[in-house]
């Protein structure tokens, strides 16, 4: 199928991805009550700094921190790798081998289509943050406003992708649900999911730096606290999209591979 004919093709597929996300909308509540350990995060870091900051963080830097961390992580989630295990497993990958469009396609719409249902849950949060902690909820230039957007779209893509990656490997292993697990976890400890990275000691943010974990949290997090300035956020938003771009070669090598071993067993 042609790049323009997908381009058709994607407005259908949102809908359809929308109109599933509204079918299943008990189970996207579980998913969103889910992941609500920013919140745990909040309680424990605010009474931290209750009588002192931790770095730059007061009490109210906390909580305003989290809920972008709450927010963010529900704007930025896939669930594509366990997905893909499950399709080849049971040999339902084939049907949608056969459509005049590529999985990959169809795996971002269904995706994204869940998008409105996660901004309805999380546009009351953004409100109660800017209105309890201020503006510096959101960010306060053109510029942040740009970069916020563009380091949003970076960290969905970066969890997509590295989803699909890993994913893909379920046709070399049987099973790659192991690997994400691993991948999940670090994603836990070095993304800024659980604590800013820059209270990390120099060493390891340095390093934390250089993986893509922070990529698909913190710095969308990041920006929307305003947290840089110009300069800086440049440059991280480079590396954010060096990584988009290594995570899309990677992933369209492994799954274009990975299907010419596919063979549709299951029952």
């Amino acid at each position: 199928m042609s790049a323009r004919s997908t381009l058709r093709a994607l407005p259908t597929l949102l809908r359809v991805g929308t109109s599933e996300a509204v079918a299943y909308r008990a189970e996207m509540v579980v998913w969103f009550l889910s992941t609500t350990m920013p919140f745990i995060s909040m309680a424990l870091w605010t009474a931290v700094a209750r009588y002192s900051p931790v770095g730059r963080y007061d009490s109210q830097d906390f909580v305003r921190y989290f809920l972008a961390t709450f927010s963010v992580r529900q704007i930025t989630g896939s669930w594509v790798a366990w997905q893909m295990n499950y399709e080849v497993r049971q040999g339902t990958l084939a049907m949608r081998l056969l459509r005049p469009i590529s999985p990959l396609w169809s795996y971002a719409a269904e995706n994204l289509g869940y998008m409105p249902l996660r901004l309805v849950m999380v546009l009351p949060i953004v409100l109660f943050s800017v209105v309890q902690l201020g503006a510096g909820s959101l960010p306060r230039t053109a510029w942040g406003w740009l970069f916020f957007f563009l380091a949003l779209l970076g960290g969905w893509l970066i969890t997509f992708l590295a989803n699909v990656a890993i994913g893909t490997l379920s046709l070399y292993i049987e099973s790659s649900s192991r690997l994400m697990d691993v991948w999940f976890a670090l994603f836990l400890v070095c993304s800024g999911y659980l604590y800013p990275v820059e209270l990390f000691p120099p060493a390891l943010k340095g390093l934390l730096d250089w993986l893509p974990f922070r990529y698909q949290i913190g710095l969308p997090v990041e920006l929307m606290t305003n947290a840089h300035g110009l300069g800086e956020a440049l440059s991280l938003l480079a590396r954010q999209w060096a990584w988009v771009s290594v995570l899309l070669v990677v992933s369209l090598l492994s799954w274009k591979r990975g299907l010419k071993r596919f063979a549709a067993y299951g029952g």
